[in-house]
């Protein structure tokens, strides 16, 4: 392993121990952002560019070091926060930006921790990607077959273009990124334990639970064709 790699390594530890031991992971639950909703509201009527910068880099190192549970988090604040359209905007980028580094890193710094501990999932994502290509990737995306994590740690170990990655991860995930800020923006309006049987929340949890499903029928019928 290089200088740089060790390098890169490092800071890589650095900010997961610093994570760990700071108990950063607390700030990034779905708890906390809900019950700071108001402040960061008026944060952001007051600063819209400061808070939209901010979030969008937290939220691009909380998927590069693959932080369990915060994309999810950050998602449904992003709804519930900046509405669909914006918040949609902001995670579709900076999802695809976090995956991407990810990625790299794995490709550069984590290569041989990636194959030594996950080798047996490696065959399988080579075979995928040598029969459909970055369409293989796509359909990862769409349908979760393995962690959206492990995805970008598995892809580095292939020799699929960094471009290429970037434009197979934003497309396929974009249906299920606009599903969860939509259930951040219903989310965002429980106030009582009512709130949680009201048409809207309902259906979006409906729609999050159908769009593996469906997805799985539609690209079935497109490799069928």
């Amino acid at each position: 392993m290089s200088r740089r790699q060790l390098l890169l390594l490092g800071a890589l530890l650095l900010a997961l121990g610093a994570f760990v031991g700071f108990d950063l992971g607390r700030f990034l639950s779905l708890e906390h952002l809900k019950a700071t909703q108001a402040g960061l509201a008026a944060h952001y009527a007051q600063h819209p560019l400061q808070v939209l910068a901010t979030f969008f880099c937290v939220y691009v190192l909380a998927t590069a070091v693959s932080i369990p549970g915060a994309g999810t988090a950050l998602t449904l604040a992003a709804g519930a926060l900046f509405g669909l359209w914006v918040g949609l905007l902001l995670v579709s980028f900076a999802s695809t930006l976090g995956a991407l580094l990810a990625m790299l890193s794995a490709r550069y710094v984590l290569r041989d921790l990636v194959v030594a501990r996950f080798g047996q999932r490696v065959a399988a994502i080579d075979a995928g990607m040598a029969r459909d290509g970055a369409f293989y990737l796509f359909s990862l995306r769409l349908v979760p077959l393995f962690p959206y994590f492990l995805v970008n740690l598995l892809m580095g170990i292939t020799n699929i273009p960094a471009r290429t990655f970037w434009v197979a991860t934003q497309l396929g995930m974009l249906a299920g990124t606009a599903l969860y800020v939509n259930a951040g923006t219903q989310l965002a309006r429980i106030e009582s334990l009512r709130g949680l049987i009201s048409p809207g929340v309902l259906g979006s949890l409906a729609m999050l639970g159908l769009l593996p499903l469906l997805a799985r029928k539609a690209l079935a019928a497109w490799q069928v064709r």
